[in-house]
């Protein structure tokens, strides 16, 4: 285990979150992007801005809850202890005292499907408890996880249990899963109508398709890999530039953009750090290509 110092606290009297990263099995690439082990302790309140991305953890909890004090979209405001978020379009605020032990298993849309056979409009813009969400993770599971006494020997159960669930066979529609990859793919740049122009589907059926499948609609999906593309690169360029290379039409667009997933203009979000599911799993979000690629099948 290691400190990870990328993480925002009010507390000066936190010891700072503990990640233990298990390697993601390949079987589970375009599914699962990380699955991390979260330890912390502090005798202060500690209070966290969670911004909008493409990663939705689904949280697996020792005992200790966590307070969703604040949702800019959506609902699942209360205390949580087992959980999943769904895709968010904004940010969230949480809250906890004293201790914080549990694993984050990092799902794609696509895995959200493909693990969990649980459509993703069921989870988006939503906080929800995994026996409601996620029932192969309930109590009876959580029991065994929490009673082998190390990391290695839990993510063997989490490991085993993933691989059940994708034997099961959940799949996306072709298309939707295509459209998603296009938009990753090119960081949320790729034009909607050409997408779907593509697919040989009409334009209401495929929209209707990918929210229910996805969670959010095709242009607000791509509008939040876009601005998780662009939080990346504002660490390291100005807002100028960023505007420039993600075709936003111009700075104050970028501004709006980041203050609506964000809740905070770039300069705060520079400032403050906060913490994303791309630094919880220790990579980055992938860099676009240039553009789409040709979808070969309906």
């Amino acid at each position: 285990m290691r400190p990870i110092g990328n993480y925002m606290s009010t507390s000066t009297e936190s010891s700072g979150p503990v990640l233990t990263r298990h390697r993601v099995r390949p079987e589970f690439a375009g599914l699962v992007a990380g699955i991390v082990g979260f330890q912390e302790w502090t005798n202060r309140p500690v209070i966290r801005r969670q911004v909008a991305g493409s990663l939705m953890p689904l949280v697996l909890s020792s005992g200790p809850t966590l307070d969703v004090v604040g949702l800019s979209h959506g609902r699942g405001i209360g205390r949580h202890a087992s959980f999943i978020a769904g895709l968010m379009p904004g940010y969230a605020t949480t809250r906890f005292d004293g201790a914080q032990e549990c694993v984050q298993i990092y799902l794609t849309p696509l895995g959200v499907v493909t693990l969990l056979g649980t459509p993703g409009r069921e989870l988006a813009e939503a906080v929800v408890g995994v026996a409601d969400a996620a029932p192969a993770f309930d109590d009876s599971f959580q029991d065994r996880l929490w009673a082998t006494p190390t990391w290695p020997g839990r993510f063997d159960l989490i490991d085993r249990k993933l691989l059940a669930l994708l034997s099961r066979g959940h799949r996306l529609e072709p298309f939707v899963s295509w459209m998603w990859q296009q938009i990753e793919a090119t960081g949320g740049r790729a034009r909607i109508g050409e997408l779907i122009g593509q697919t040989g589907w009409s334009e209401r059926h495929a929209i209707s398709r990918f929210t229910e499948q996805i969670g959010l609609g095709p242009k607000m999906a791509a509008r939040v890999v876009r601005f998780e593309r662009a939080h990346e690169a504002l660490r390291h360029d100005s807002s100028t530039n960023v505007a420039a290379r993600f075709g936003f039409s111009d700075q104050s667009h970028l501004i709006r953009e980041v203050r609506r997933f964000a809740g905070v203009p770039p300069t705060t979000l520079n400032q403050t750090n906060p913490p994303t599911a791309h630094s919880a799993v220790g990579r980055a979000p992938s860099p676009e290509s240039s553009g789409p690629a040709a979808c070969h099948e309906r």
